[in-house]
């Protein structure tokens, strides 16, 4: 029983920021979701090893982020064959700026986007992004440094752009 009420506590106390974390990763809620509940279902499946780790949150959102990037890839070259015929359509309950920062976060490049997401949106210190990255403090730095660049660049110009435009 303990297990259960272990498990049900760490659900309850992170599921939405790693639904958050990986919808920033992705831009598809849905598919974060789906992403999410499926780490949680493995996550109970191994959960005497998970509970053991140093933090059973970041194992799930690591997961989470695994599963919703391989589903990604796979859908990829689907949407991709498609995307030359659709027509570009707002995305609902979304305002300008949310749609800004999501394309923007899908210039940067994967292991940028993931630093930023980490720091910025999970509020994870620089070694916590590191321990969870597998990479150097001074290599998530980096990547921190080039993908607030980056956004700063894209953000700007696409605020210009709607100024000039409204």
């Amino acid at each position: 029983m303990r297990d259960a009420e272990e498990f049900d506590a760490l659900y309850a106390a992170c599921a939405g920021r790693v639904v958050g974390h990986v919808y920033a990763l992705t831009g598809n809620r849905a598919e974060a979701e789906d992403a999410v509940a499926e780490a949680f279902m493995r996550a109970w499946q191994r959960w005497r090893t998970v509970r053991e780790a140093d933090s059973p949150e970041a194992w799930v959102r690591r997961v989470a982020s695994r599963i919703a990037v391989s589903s990604w890839r796979k859908a990829f070259n689907r949407v991709r064959a498609h995307r030359r015929a659709a027509v570009d359509q707002g995305v609902p309950a979304l305002n300008e700026d949310h749609v800004a920062l999501l394309q923007a976060l899908q210039r940067l490049s994967a292991n940028e986007r993931r630093a930023v997401v980490l720091h910025h949106l999970n509020d994870l210190s620089v070694a916590e992004v590191a321990a969870e990255m597998q990479a150097p403090v001074g290599t998530v730095k980096t990547y921190l440094a080039r993908g607030r660049r980056a956004m700063a660049g894209l953000l700007t110009d696409a605020h210009q752009e709607e100024t000039s435009h409204g």
